[in-house]
């Protein structure tokens, strides 16, 4: 596993992530947008993921289920606004659990010698949603699944 941290920022209503992958950008693409692949690294270690939903093209739907150990479902979905492999796509994002606080991602790779950047960017349409998200653990959340993302890199 490589030595690379997630950075986060928060500029007014935006989050941005920014994570390094020792892995060439089309793999690391391949394990952000093939539903084989993410089930194995999304989410939290000892949870199940199941990509209910994967329809990579601008208008398709995603939907992921995060099963906890002690057998607690948490849906996840949205609808992809742009795809342009492998440089990036954009989404829609809603926790089921809060329904209509619905926040647009964009997720971009970049490779220099190797190594791939990962970097999304998270806009909120308000302070509350905002708030209510970092205080969920997301920036604790995105470092765990990324991890998981690095090992399974690692193993390719």
């Amino acid at each position: 596993m490589s030595n690379h941290k997630l950075s986060m920022t928060i500029d007014g209503l935006t989050v941005t992530m920014t994570r390094k992958f020792d892995a060439p950008r089309d793999l690391v693409w391949k394990a952000n947008t093939d539903p084989a692949l993410m089930a194995q690294w999304w989410g939290q270690r000892g949870s199940t993921t199941i990509i209910d939903k994967l329809d990579l093209r601008p208008g398709g739907e995603w939907r992921f289920v995060q099963k906890s150990p002690d057998g607690a479902e948490y849906g996840f979905r949205g609808e992809y606004q742009e795809v342009v492999p492998p440089e990036r796509f954009t989404t829609t994002f809603e926790f089921e659990g809060m329904p209509g606080h619905i926040l647009v991602e964009t997720f971009s790779f970049t490779e220099t010698n190797g190594i791939t950047t990962l970097t999304t960017v998270a806009t909120y349409d308000s302070q509350e949603d905002l708030d209510g998200m970092v205080g969920t653990g997301m920036e604790a959340g995105a470092a765990e699944s990324y991890d998981r993302l690095d090992e399974f890199l690692a193993k390719q």
